[in-house]
């Protein structure tokens, strides 16, 4: 019987093998510090939409994301708020709709987002969740979502709560996008806003400030840097698969 193997004896004796059987060496990329650096940085003021989950006459998520759009202009943004009334349900309208167009055609323009949804039942709203589930993750060579950036909001109508942007934060990776790693939850959103529908002074509202701040930086940091933030391995492998087996076809 052979006896069992004690790993503290040569911990680092499997590092000593230093190939690689199971990797395609052509498609391999050590990362380059060079390219994080953006040779012609854009310089036209970040894109981005936001996108509330109420209907509501007084929709306290859209008070809250039209501060956050205030907020953005100020920090020099240019800015587009989607209005979610008219867009069908996923599957219950063709992708030709108008409102289906319109948000998807925003989704494009937009190098960052913010999304902000009550919570209802534990979660975040229909509403919320059909505007993501009318974003694409592929149109046709393009990804609308990946590698932009994301900030995430919720309001509840009682005690503080981070179910909506937990959700939010996973859908956000789903879509492959960049998510900050700040966030706001207004709690007990009722009390916060005046009659005006503005935000009153609050820690709550500079915790607002904060996370537009920071969706700000990052995106100036990464907007030029996107395709090559999330240039994977596995996708390149997957694209010359795909080409070879077209290549291969057209030669029979």
């Amino acid at each position: 019987m052979t006896p069992p193997v004690d790993p503290s004896s040569d911990a680092d004796a499997p590092l000593q093998d230093t190939s690689l059987p199971a990797l395609d060496i052509s498609l391999f990329d050590v990362p380059d510090l060079a390219r994080l650096s953006a040779r012609t940085p854009s310089l036209h003021p970040a894109r981005i939409l936001l996108l509330y989950g109420s209907l509501r006459a007084r929709s306290y998520s859209r008070l809250l994301t039209f501060e956050a759009a205030r907020l953005l202009q100020a920090m020099g943004a240019e800015v587009r708020i989607f209005h979610a009334s008219g867009l069908p349900l996923p599957d219950d309208a063709d992708e030709s709709h108008p409102k289906v167009q319109e948000l998807r055609q925003l989704a494009t323009w937009s190098e960052g987002m913010v999304w902000c949804s009550p919570e209802r039942h534990g979660a975040m709203t229909g509403v919320m969740k059909s505007q993501i589930d009318w974003i694409p993750l592929n149109a046709g060579a393009v990804r609308p979502t990946q590698g932009k950036t994301l900030a995430v909001m919720q309001v509840s109508g009682g005690s503080q709560s981070f179910n909506a942007v937990n959700q939010m934060r996973v859908l956000g990776r789903w879509m492959r996008m960049l998510t900050i790693p700040n966030q706001s939850s207004v709690a007990k959103a009722f009390a916060e806003f005046d009659d005006e529908g503005r935000m009153k002074p609050s820690a709550y509202y500079d915790r607002v400030v904060d996370v537009m701040e920071e969706l700000m930086k990052f995106t100036l940091l990464t907007r030029d840097l996107g395709p090559y933030l999330v240039d994977r391995y596995s996708e390149r492998k997957e694209s010359a698969e795909a080409l070879s087996r077209r290549v291969n076809q057209r030669g029979l």
